[in-house]
């Protein structure tokens, strides 16, 4: 089962602080693609724990935490003793990731932001 290392930056963001985006802010996936490049869910099935998910931006430590989903629903989850914590995936099952693609993420304090796929690379199999 082939994984891929997903890069994602923040993106161009219009009524937010970030109105130009910022590409030092975002997110570091490691997640099985399809070859049309959406998560393949029968592979994140068989390899949960494998697929994790990293925080960053200028001033904070990285914050390590999983993919996870909840029937349809996808999102983030830092701290598994904790919902507040989680950060959800606008329809990530429909995405792609492949470079130029976009995504909307809920962040923690529940505002939706658009990020772009700035890297998918495969990185080894689990």
């Amino acid at each position: 089962m082939t994984m891929n290392r997903i890069t994602l930056r923040l993106a161009r963001n219009p009524s937010t602080p970030f109105v130009e985006g910022d590409p030092e802010r975002g997110y570091v996936l490691l997640a099985p693609l399809t070859p049309d490049g959406k998560i393949d869910a029968d592979v994140y099935a068989a390899a949960k724990a494998a697929c994790t998910v990293r925080r960053f931006g200028p001033g904070i430590d990285p914050v390590e935490g999983k993919l996870k989903r909840h029937a349809s629903v996808w999102y983030f989850d830092y701290d598994a003793q904790r919902a507040s914590d989680d950060e959800p995936v606008f329809k990530l099952g429909d995405h792609r990731f492949l470079p130029g693609d976009y995504v909307t993420i809920t962040d923690e304090e529940g505002t939706p932001l658009t990020y772009q796929v700035s890297e998918a690379v495969r990185v080894g199999s689990v």
